[in-house]
């Protein structure tokens, strides 16, 4: 394909894009998606977190149209803050879907974007679910074009800077764009793409979820910005200033369309078990698998020892982030068993046990598992018991993986177990109504409204180890 071909070509696909030619079972799945995502960000909007209660104060501060809903907040704002505030809530307690090969948390910045877009513009369920496996297609496509490894390499984060591509294309097709004023839409994202790993040097917790708002935030102004005529570059992958060269150093633009319409990236996303970072999961299972099978508890275990691909392993090891520090997040699953929604941003630090383990735990940057990566995390964890012995175990593929599948009543499960400390079981129920017949919806009011109104206290965590 001629390398000026690309961005415009991209841009007709998404102005072309329809409901009617998307799979059932592919819908199906979008749903569950979607749920999955809405526990994660109602769960985040929770008082106990600091960084939402910010956020929200920064939008409710800053004003404008009551267009949009801020979830667990009781108000709207602007469908460019509601972008920002909800897209940040969707990464705050790392639980919702990511995509293991592109390394990237696409719901986090897309289903804000679709929900803020669509909200305001009162589009129909069907179009509304288009919107974000479309948004998510488009995300995905941008990371594996750019490479995600060479980004994480330059130091940025591919969920914000490919993200905010796809929540171009989702707000762009929500705004009904025509292949010119999308292809300037995608143009005005590459002028706003921004995130940068520095938020592992934040133990906050703050700016790391900030991220994907922000991919959400400028994903929706670039396309709103094209919808009301602003000018912008319409070749973002082409030209002497293309993205490629901007962001990674690396170029693979025929990702950016190749097999469109028949492959599609939205099932291939990972669910996540853990309130942490995915690089942990397959450790995690790993290690819980082993105290199962051999009836070990923490006591029992005099270190910990984990193997992961060399190339990622920069990311868990020592991370100052209680949700990226694989010598803080195994010591914790190991005493307390499975890891809930709040274990890792609840700070555990100072129990006697994990920090034992903590302090004698080894994280081996292993070439050996680098074959496979980023496609899979493999991941090999050794514990040395009191008593001598030493086990191990390898896992290629985490709980929640295309690999290693969750079912559809597993999903259901985790979001019910994500929304009881916050939504009343009714109200959880009904929101997952909503979400199963979204593309029979006029429009977003009964998801939104139940989506608005406001989260209660998270319960505390319990203490006693499992």
């Amino acid at each position: 394909m001629p390398p000026s071909a690309v961005s415009q070509r991209l841009a007709e696909r998404i102005a072309a894009f329809r409901y009617r030619d998307l799979p059932a079972d592919l819908i199906a799945g979008a749903k569950l998606y979607l749920l999955d995502t809405l526990g994660a960000m109602l769960v985040a909007a929770a008082p106990r977190y600091p960084a939402s209660r910010i956020i929200m104060r920064f939008v409710n501060e800053l004003g404008g149209v009551a267009e949009s809903s801020l979830v667990g907040q009781g108000r709207k704002t602007s469908c460019v803050n509601a972008a920002l505030a909800n897209g940040t809530l969707g990464y705050y307690c790392d639980v919702e879907p990511h995509h293991v090969g592109a390394i990237l948390h696409g719901p986090a910045v897309i289903v804000p974007t679709s929900l803020a877009v669509g909200e305001k513009q009162g589009a129909d369920g069907k179009r509304v679910l288009a919107s974000m496996v479309l948004g998510i297609e488009v995300a995905s496509r941008v990371s594996y074009a750019f490479d995600p490894v060479a980004l994480y390499d330059r130091g940025f984060h591919p969920s914000a800077v490919c993200g905010v591509f796809g929540a171009a294309a989702a707000a762009g097709y929500l705004f009904r764009l025509n292949p010119e004023r999308q292809a300037v839409a995608l143009g005005l994202a590459m002028q706003q793409a921004c995130g940068l790993l520095a938020w592992a040097n934040d133990p906050t917790e703050h700016s790391r979820p900030f991220n994907p708002g922000l991919a959400a935030r400028n994903g929706t102004t670039a396309a709103y910005l094209a919808h009301l005529g602003f000018g912008g570059p319409p070749t973002p992958f082409e030209g002497k200033y293309d993205a490629f060269t901007a962001f990674s150093g690396s170029a693979n633009p025929d990702a950016l369309l190749e097999d469109w319409g028949k492959r599609f990236y939205l099932p291939e996303f990972a669910y996540k078990l853990y309130s942490s970072c995915s690089f942990t999961h397959p450790g995690l299972d790993a290690l819980l698998g082993l105290a199962a099978d051999e009836k070990l508890s923490a006591a029992d275990v005099e270190r910990i020892v984990l193997r992961f691909p060399r190339n990622g392993a920069h990311m868990i090891d020592g991370n100052p982030l209680k949700s990226h520090c694989a010598q803080y997040i195994l010591p914790v699953g190991l005493v307390f068993g499975r890891v809930i929604i709040d274990d890792i941003l609840f700070d555990r630090k100072r129990h006697p046990e994990v920090a034992r383990l903590a302090s004698g735990m080894t994280l081996v940057h292993d070439p050996a598992l680098d074959a496979n990566y980023p496609e899979r995390y493999t991941s090999v964890v050794e514990l040395g018991l009191k008593d001598g012995r030493t086990v191990s175990r390898r896992v290629e593929f985490a709980r929640g993986t295309r690999e290693n599948p969750l079912t559809a009543d597993e999903v259901r499960a985790k979001y019910f177990r994500l929304t009881g400390p916050v939504v009343p079981r009714a109200r959880a129920e009904a929101l997952m109504a909503a979400v199963d017949g979204l593309d029979q919806a006029r429009d977003l009011t009964p998801l939104t409204a139940l989506l608005r109104r406001k989260t209660g206290r998270t319960r505390r965590t319990p203490t006693r180890p499992s």
